[in-house]
């Protein structure tokens, strides 16, 4: 876990400094004069023997060895707190009325209730890690496969408030004018209609409106919702289809009883015929 951020580039040179004295003192090699180790506790031992032979060197910046330093130092640190600093849990954003944050271009989304909070999101590997603080402290809330401008990351089940999860909502109809409402007190099939013809890019929506309403007050509300739910389901929204319909339905009822064929009958032809060609 990361709780710093390096900032001395001699902080490297060091480091390295210190592998290379536990390679040349520790690790066998073919200019070594030490024998192999016969097993990795016997290797661990020759580490812990090192470190305590290197530590008890007075130290050449300050003239004190690292071991007697070490107590000094100790009134200063403190124990590590239960939850990591704010550096290590990644970069701050702030997550939106759409339960999303932005990083690298891409939105990704996040469970309700956040709007509105700072979050933290770091990547790990391939995947994005996103960080809040909850009432038990700070948790992971999402995690997501990376992604590229243009193809946004979000979860259904940040979303349980929405049907269909990032689907295409299906338009609320909001009647305002008396026509309007007349319109779609037919029932269903006049709601289908209207919700279809707009996104057929039909025109001229009013005035059919109206010219549903006149066929009702002359044949009745009942066949004129049933014409328009037809209408609909087959995408007639020309100026006479509602009216077609409606007399289709009025000269051809619906067949209740259906004539449907023994499952033990064939109509296939007989086969005798190719008798003649020796089949």
């Amino acid at each position: 876990m990361e709780t710093c951020e390096p900032f001395d580039p001699e902080s490297k040179g060091g480091a390295e400094h210190t592998v290379k004295i536990a390679k040349a003192d520790l690790v066998p090699t073919t200019a070594n004069l030490l024998p192999e180790y016969s097993s990795f506790v016997e290797l661990a031992d020759a580490c812990w023997g090192w470190c305590e032979r290197v530590n008890a060197r007075p130290y050449r910046e300050t003239g004190v060895a690292p071991i007697a330093r070490l107590s000094v130092e100790r009134e200063h640190l403190h124990v590590l707190p239960d939850a990591p600093h704010a550096i290590a849990l990644g970069e701050e954003r702030l997550v939106g009325d759409d339960q999303t944050i932005q990083w690298g271009s891409v939105r990704y989304s996040t469970p309700d209730g956040q709007q509105g909070r700072k979050v933290w999101c770091r990547v790990a590997g391939e995947e994005l890690v996103i960080t809040s603080r909850t009432p038990l402290g700070l948790a992971e809330i999402a995690r997501h496969q990376l992604s590229t401008p243009g193809n946004p990351r979000i979860l259904d089940e940040h979303y349980p408030h929405h049907q269909g999860g990032d689907l295409p909502r299906v338009r609320k109809l909001r009647p305002r004018t008396a026509t309007e409402i007349a319109f779609l007190d037919f029932g269903e099939g006049a709601r289908r209609w209207l919700t279809e013809a707009p996104a057929s890019g039909v025109s001229r929506i009013r005035a059919k409106m109206t010219r549903a309403l006149e066929l009702a007050a002359m044949t009745g509300p009942d066949a004129v919702e049933e014409a328009l739910g037809v209408a609909a389901v087959a995408g007639r929204f020309d100026d006479g289809d509602v009216a077609a319909i409606l007399d289709h339905l009025a000269n051809f009822p619906a067949v209740d009883d259906l004539v449907r064929a023994d499952e033990a009958h064939s109509v296939q032809p007989a086969t005798a015929g190719w008798g003649r060609f020796g089949a």
